[in-house]
Order: structure tokens, then sequence, then C-alpha cells
């Protein structure tokens, strides 16, 4: 079993103020989770913290994205500690924050071999400036790390792109509006949303991965779980909610085969935001959950 090195990269750069003056509060998720046991149930061999720049709500006018060279310092700073940790041959469970610090892992990814995406979410998150209503790089976030959008975000040292779209699986996204569905339908990301899913199944959806994988000879993959992908009467406490979701259950089966698979260098979990949850009610159902499938999972790679 490899250790399991903790990476906390608390930035809420790539979403808009919640209400003028009031940052979103998914930058404490890292300190919530471990305030609810998180920590002590992993029982990481190190906890490694990295601090965001200042939040802010400025938006980019070369690249219509708000925060966008914040988002870029972060980035490579985000990608030479996860380099050094997967170069390690640790396993690294990456909280956030929101979506954003999907870049700052890909280009790490991208700088040390090929590597594949899992992209669990209850939104596609392949969008452009152009038809995104925030300027949030969180909701842009898919679209950046494979290569579309302005150049200062999507070729970061040269590494454009930073996940080819062959090599996305995108699953759960449950905005089914057409114009907001379209440019992930023409892009060559193997995408599912809710009800496909479910119609193929966990098991199905998770093999065909895995075949991709395999054929396409990559050096292993980064596992991407919004929270917002649950359902909502389990988990409400994001920044986008929207009816219906997956169930634990559900969760359960699609990360058991993956982290299993050895395959797998890492798991960066996103969006939940403490000061929508602030009993812990939801929180502690969630810490519960995850450790039980991960610690479930590990135990199963080292045998």
């Amino acid at each position: 079993m490899s250790p399991v090195v903790i990476l906390e990269f608390p930035s809420n750069l790539g979403l808009k103020a919640p209400s003028p003056g009031h940052e979103p509060g998914v930058r404490k998720l890292p300190s919530w989770l471990k305030q609810h046991q998180f920590h002590s149930l992993i029982n990481p061999s190190a906890t490694i913290t990295l601090e965001p720049p200042p939040y802010t709500m400025l938006l980019d006018k070369a690249s219509g994205v708000r925060n966008a060279d914040a988002i870029i310092e972060y980035a490579k700073k985000q990608a030479n500690l996860l380099q050094e940790v997967i170069e390690s041959n640790s396993f690294a469970l990456i909280l956030g924050g929101d979506c954003s610090i999907l870049i700052g892992n890909a280009v790490s990814l991208k700088r040390i071999g090929r590597y594949g995406l899992f992209y669990l979410d209850g939104h596609h998150d392949f969008m452009l400036p152009a038809l995104s209503g925030t300027g949030g790089a969180a909701g842009m976030d898919t679209a950046i790390v494979t290569g579309h959008g302005h150049e200062k975000l999507t070729d970061i040292g040269g590494l454009k792109p930073y996940f080819n779209e062959q090599h996305v699986w995108c699953i759960g996204n449950r905005e089914y509006d057409t114009d907001y569905v379209r440019p992930v339908l023409e892009s060559s990301i193997h995408y599912q949303d809710l009800i496909a899913f479910r119609k193929q199944g966990a098991n199905d959806c998770v093999n065909d991965f895995f075949s991709m994988v395999e054929s396409e000879k990559l050096d292993g993959f980064l596992i991407h779980l919004d929270v917002d992908v649950l359902d909502d009467d389990v988990m409400p406490a994001v920044d986008s909610r929207t009816t219906g979701g997956i169930t634990y259950a559900e969760l359960d089966a699609v990360l058991l085969p993956l982290l299993r698979s050895g395959k797998a260098v890492g798991l960066e979990i996103t969006i939940l935001d403490p000061e929508l949850d602030p009993a812990g009610l939801y929180t502690k159902q969630f810490v519960e959950q995850f450790c039980r499938i991960f610690n479930d999972a590990m135990v199963s790679v080292s045998q």
C-alpha cells in the first residue's frame, strides 16, 4: 500500500462571491474536514497545506476568467508539490477548494507522464468564458485542462493540453440544458450525464475507462470528486445546487474499483462549503462514507 499524503489546496479563486464582500466558504474545506475526523480516519503519512493568494473578484480582460493570474500563480506551486508526492510513490489525497484546483494538478501530471482523468461532478464544467455567467474558472476547468480557452491558462509551461480529451471520462452531470451540454458533446471527452451513467451502470462505465487507460498505455489517472455529484438530499452544502444526484452506494460502486486498480495516483475533493452546513450534518455523513470507501480500497490495494 502506498503512503497517503493529504495535500490541502483551499483555493476559492475559481468562484464568484456569493454576495458582495463575502468570499466563497470552500476555502475552509480542509480544516472543516479535519474538524470532523477526516484526517484521523485517513491517517496520512503527511499533510501539506498550500495557502492560496487572497480572494478577489478581479475579471481578467485577456482571458475572461476571474482571478486568472492568481490561479496560474497558485497552479504552478500546486504542480510542484503534487509532483514531489507522486514521484515519491505516495498517493495524493487532495482537498480543495473549488474545481479550479484541477488546473495545477493537471499541469503536474502532464510534466511527469501521460495520465487520464475520471471526472465525477454534478456539472461537466466544459465551458468557455463566453458562455459563463460568472467568469469563474471552477465552471471551466475541464475545458481549460483539455486545452480550450486562453493560452495563459491552457498552456502553462508550454504543456497544452494537460489531458487529451479522449483520456477524460466526465460522469454525473445533471444540468441538461441543450446549450450547456452542446460543447462537451462536440468534444472527444467520454461524457455521460446522470441518466446515461445509470443506464450503463457503474461497473461497465469504470471498465470502459480501464480499457481506455490500458489501450492508450497511460501511466495512470487522477480522480476528481466534486461533492455536488451527490444527491442534493445528502449533500446540499454546495455553491450550485441541483435536484437529484448519485447515492453513496453509487459512489461506492465507482470509487472502489478506481482506487483498487492501483493506477490512480491521486483523488481531489472539491466544493463542499462549510458555511452551508453549519451543524456539520452532511459533512459528518460524507466523512464517514468517503473514508470507509477510501480505506477499504487502500487495504485491498496492499493485499
